[in-house]
């Protein structure tokens, strides 16, 4: 199972269009110490021929351009693409707004919670997927679901299942209480693996690790964690934000409750960090924060790590 990530930057990428925090305007800077990041998406293929994409950021464009294996193939039709399947985790806009580029009648299958399906129905603009040629198929939590494409196996199955975290920004229901009207389907995170036995986690938005999904990540190969702040205040002292991670449904690495701390325990042979926002210090390769999840055994995804199971 071959598994590419095409972006590993929270939502806005890094920089961020309009960002001039300290760590973005690094990267403007061109310091040699921290690296441009596309929006967070990754590409899975059991043959290397045929690719499922996990979340369609709305940097999928650029993605294709810098991955050769999602591009036509020069011996195909005018109009061909080895991207046969899109699995949602949820419907921020980070996950979903790539869709929109791909249009033009091509081909593929959708999976996506029927939360998500329903968001995606309720929004008029998403009708330029013409449900004859892009399917839209529910994955019911807790089950196995093997991908096709308009009825040809992918040799890939992903299990969906609950991950704590807070519906998408632009649906919240402030007077529906601290939740903002969260149901389940709104974040899910994914096992995903093939006939062989292989198989990994998938998980860019996390609010906690609850006991449920400890269990369900016991003993993993390999699992995608959410990464987008250091801290949980970090956007508010940074005077960029004035939200908390746990405001915003993502667990922070640092702290008693933090990732570090919280997935030590686990037996996870692989721990990989995905979805880093542009305030978290990690991205200076220089920082003691970068060293300190270094040293816990963890790695930082970048755009273009390339992983085979």
């Amino acid at each position: 199972m071959l598994i590419k990530v095409l972006g590993a930057g929270a939502g806005g990428g890094f920089p961020q269009w309009n960002c001039n925090g300290p760590l973005s305007r690094a990267a403007w800077d061109g310091n040699p110490d921290v690296t441009a990041l596309t929006q967070a998406s990754v590409a899975v293929s059991a043959d290397g021929e045929r690719w499922a994409l996990l979340n369609a950021s709305p940097d999928i464009r650029q993605q294709i351009i810098a991955t050769p294996a999602l591009q036509p193939r020069t011996d195909g039709s005018l109009r061909n693409s080895p991207i046969r399947a899109v699995v949602l985790t949820g419907a921020d806009v980070d996950q979903v707004a790539g869709l929109l580029t791909l249009r033009e009648r091509q081909p593929f299958t959708i999976f996506a919670s029927r939360r998500v399906l329903d968001t995606l129905a309720a929004n008029s603009i998403f009708n330029v997927l013409a449900p004859d040629c892009v399917a839209r198929l529910d994955l019911p939590l807790g089950e196995q679901r093997w991908l096709t494409d308009h009825g040809q196996d992918l040799g890939l199955y992903v299990r969906p299942f609950c991950v704590p975290g807070k519906i998408a920004l632009y649906l919240e229901d402030k007077s529906a209480g601290a939740g903002f009207g969260t149901r389940d389907g709104d974040t899910i995170g994914l096992e995903v693996g093939n006939r062989a036995g292989m198989r990994f986690y998938y998980l860019p938005t996390c609010a906690v690790l609850s006991p449920e999904l400890a269990a369900c990540l016991e003993g993993a190969p390999l699992i995608f964690v959410d990464g987008t702040l250091f801290d949980d205040d970090e956007l508010i002292r940074q005077g960029l934000l004035d939200k908390t991670g746990q405001r915003m449904g993502h667990i922070s690495m640092n702290g008693p409750q933090g990732s570090l701390a919280a997935f030590a325990s686990l037996k996870v042979s692989r721990r990989v960090y995905i979805h880093v926002n542009n305030s978290n210090p990690v991205l200076d390769r220089r920082s003691p924060q970068r060293r300190q999840v270094l040293d816990a055994g963890w790695e930082i995804a970048c755009d273009g790590m390339e992983i085979e199971l």
